[in-house]
């Protein structure tokens, strides 16, 4: 008895068959998967701007009413409406050093006079920078 090949022509002809099928389906379902992957795209971006479109229809009746206006005004800009007392109250917690009045400035020497010291300064070595209160403010 003669033996059998593994592998006959209709076998390999059937597997030729086979992998056409697979790869003629290959492209159009990776681009299903593409179109349906931006459709879901799609779809979440009108949820975000239906969402953003109703916030702002909001925002504008909000803007048409003429007490949240008031209560903006006063809140925002330290508005006062004629005849109201309105105080406003600033925060002194930081304390910056301001000169007492009558009290004279102390001279400071100009600035390219501070500039060559440093200069001198560098050339000599020493390192000796020069003093802020003697630099000119700007």
């Amino acid at each position: 008895m003669k033996k059998r090949p593994q592998l006959t022509g209709r076998a390999a002809i059937l597997a030729v068959v086979v992998c056409a099928i697979a790869m003629s389906l290959a492209y159009p379902v990776r681009e299903f998967v593409a179109q349906r992957r931006l459709i879901a795209q799609l779809e979440h971006q009108q949820a975000q701007a239906l969402k953003d479109l109703q916030e702002l229809g909001e925002r504008g009746r909000q803007l048409s009413d003429r007490e949240y206006l008031a209560r903006l005004a006063k809140s925002r800009l330290h508005f006062c409406e004629a005849g109201e007392k309105c105080i406003v109250v600033r925060d002194t917690s930081k304390k910056a050093a301001r000169p007492q009045a009558g009290a004279t400035p102390s001279p400071s020497p100009p600035w390219y006079q501070t500039l060559w010291e440093s200069v001198e300064a560098a050339d000599r070595g020493t390192g000796r920078r020069a003093e802020p209160a003697r630099t000119p403010a700007p």
